[in-house]
């Protein structure tokens, strides 16, 4: 006989949308004032509606800043991991993780420029701009679950009530 595998899942609990709000810091407003008010807030999520991506273009990007980027990027991570090399060392631990940490930071730099001063040329002027990237809302609803949607309400309705939709 086959042994089975019993799975058991527990469906989230329904929830109910109580309020909305224009920005994600009056969301956050909202779900503060309930837990000012000893609300249960393990049982409220806010949810994002009308997800667009964008990106922020903060400037040009040259050969140079290609390669300066990734220099800093490279040391950091050179230091790390020369620092953590130089932790095994039972003798005088303190003194080589640091000078360890160094020489991965100076080698990581190098690397790191060189590297991306080659991926930045791979590009062939497809990309010499800089970004940020990030996701934005339409709105945001404060969501509640079923047993809980009621009070919730009741407490955001209140004249006292920060950022009241």
């Amino acid at each position: 006989m086959t042994p089975t595998l019993e799975t058991t899942t527990t469906a989230a609990p329904a929830q109910r949308v109580v309020a909305s709000y224009p920005s994600y810091p009056a969301a956050e407003h909202a779900v503060d004032y309930l837990s000012d008010q000893q609300f249960p807030v393990e049982r409220v999520a806010i949810v994002g509606r009308g997800l667009h991506s964008y990106e922020q273009v903060t400037g040009r990007l040259t050969l140079a800043k290609a390669a300066g980027y990734h220099a800093i990027d490279g040391s950091v991570l050179g230091a790390v991991f020369g620092w953590i090399l130089g932790l095994f060392n039972l003798i005088n631990p303190l003194v080589s993780a640091l000078l360890l940490g160094v020489y991965g930071a100076m080698i990581g730099a190098v690397l790191g420029a060189l590297l991306g001063l080659a991926a930045h040329a791979l590009t062939g002027g497809r990309r010499d701009f800089a970004s940020i990237g990030g996701l934005r809302a339409d709105s945001y609803e404060v969501l509640v679950d079923d047993t809980h949607a009621d009070h919730a309400a009741q407490l955001l309705a209140a004249p006292a009530a920060r950022g009241r939709s």
